[in-house]
């Protein structure tokens, strides 16, 4: 345990400051995407933009094709959100996917890893390529559902995060690791957030049809 801390310590003191302000913005993000603001997106734009250099520099290659997808979706996201906000200031309403279609969607993506992990060990070499993958598929299939607002969204942050914490706690990025342990409460904190919302269009919605 002692030796554990201590190398913990270690990685935390030796932080290059890139992280460190990749770790900042990543947390400005992540505030900002579960209080519905649009400036979340400049956030990853930039903070994605140094992740991707940062792990290709520890044979991630995965994780660093994932943070240049998430560069690109910060300005999908950020077109999304505009596109469906009203004119009177109303935010894009939230949706939820039905249950059959995650049945589908998890099962699928992890089968996809493990095939792209195989394939990469031809050509890396690394002890995490599966999870590197699965990671990185579940990430894509999520960051479509918070460009698009589905709810469900929070729930698979939840467990991506957790894998994501471990993964960079094993490569040597502590501080990263912390982040993503942190992600966890705040995937909890934009659920609420974004079920609050949901329930309260569902709510208005269904006083609209009772009035009609």
């Amino acid at each position: 345990m002692d030796g554990f801390l201590s190398d913990f310590i270690a990685q935390i003191a030796g932080t290059s400051p890139l992280e460190w302000v990749a770790v900042v913005l990543a947390l400005g993000y992540v505030l900002l995407a579960a209080k519905q603001n649009s400036w979340c997106w400049a956030c990853a734009f930039v903070s994605t933009g140094i992740y991707t250099w940062l792990f290709w520099q520890v044979t991630l290659p995965f994780q660093a094709a994932l943070n240049l997808f998430y560069m690109a979706m910060a300005g999908y996201g950020y077109y999304q959100w505009s596109k469906g906000s009203t004119a009177d200031g109303q935010v894009k309403p939230v949706r939820s996917w039905a249950l059959w279609v995650h049945c589908l969607i998890v099962p699928a993506m992890l089968v996809i890893a493990w095939a792209l992990a195989q394939v990469a060990g031809s050509q890396f070499i690394s002890d995490y390529l599966l999870l590197d993958a699965s990671i990185n598929l579940l990430s894509v299939v999520t960051t479509f559902m918070v460009a698009h607002k589905v709810l469900q969204n929070w729930v698979y942050w939840f467990f991506i995060n957790l894998a994501s914490a471990y993964l960079y706690l094993q490569v040597g990025y502590a501080l990263s690791a912390c982040l993503f342990l942190g992600y966890v409460g705040f995937s909890i904190f934009g659920y609420y957030q974004w079920f609050s919302q949901w329930k309260a269009q569902d709510d208005r919605q269904s006083t609209a049809t009772a009035v009609t």
